[in-house]
């Protein structure tokens, strides 16, 4: 699988052979990449944020998720800018699906119990790019945030 998704973003946007991803394959990964620059952003990578991508993932996707983790930390690193991947978010998804998109982008920013600013201000980047509203940004923020606050009332202390 990792050898047939390492051309997702060189690929041409118009192909005819067979080996062509297709256009979810590449908008996973695409996803899955900006999940991974939440991680990255405050320069601490915490095994509860992997968790919680792992997570988000695992609900959103079918396939092999440590290695769509692992070529998504690839693409993230070779990445020029955001552009790459919020050109096909906004090519191919809903009004809806990019403020899920955002709402598991504040799931991996509160995995670890703290937001940083980096991570604020990432999401933030994100959802300009992707033309969701700032009215829903907070929104998304608000409904992860009180999710945070009521997985951490629930468990026993």
């Amino acid at each position: 699988m990792l050898g047939s998704l390492r051309n997702l973003f060189i690929a041409p946007k118009v192909r005819h052979d067979a080996d062509a991803p297709d256009a979810t394959t590449r908008l996973e990964l695409a996803g899955a990449a900006l999940l991974f620059e939440v991680i990255k952003a405050d320069h601490e990578m915490d095994d509860r944020e992997f968790a919680s991508i792992a997570e988000v993932l695992r609900v959103r996707n079918a396939g092999d998720v440590e290695e769509l983790i692992e070529l998504a930390r690839r693409e993230s690193g070779a990445a020029t800018s955001l552009y790459e991947f919020t050109s096909l978010i906004n090519e191919h998804c809903s009004y809806g699906e990019k403020c899920a998109l955002v709402r598991n982008m504040w799931r991996i920013a509160y995995a670890d119990s703290r937001l940083s600013k980096y991570e604020d201000h990432l999401i933030r980047k994100v959802s300009d790019l992707i033309y969701v509203s700032h009215s829903d940004f907070i929104r998304t923020k608000l409904a992860e945030k009180k999710q945070l606050s009521g997985v951490r009332s629930a468990q026993p202390e």
